[in-house]
């Protein structure tokens, strides 16, 4: 079962201020930091997308990009 969707918000919203922080503070092109944050974004937006969904049987207007490799 999916968490509250309104919990799930802030928690995704926190993950944007913690990535953009990250990014704007980075110490180089390989600051582990800043893939760190990426992660955790990526994780509270799943985690947003599919409360919001179970929840309200809605979809959101955008998705996470596949990575090739």
């Amino acid at each position: 079962m999916a968490q509250d969707p309104r919990f799930a918000l802030k928690q995704f919203i926190a993950a944007l201020e913690k990535h953009h922080e990250a990014v704007a503070a980075r110490r180089g092109p390989e600051d582990s930091s800043v893939e760190q944050a990426y992660y955790q974004l990526s994780e509270a937006f799943m985690d947003y997308q599919e409360s919001f969904e179970e929840t309200y049987d809605d979809l959101l207007p955008f998705d996470i990009a596949e990575e090739d490799e």
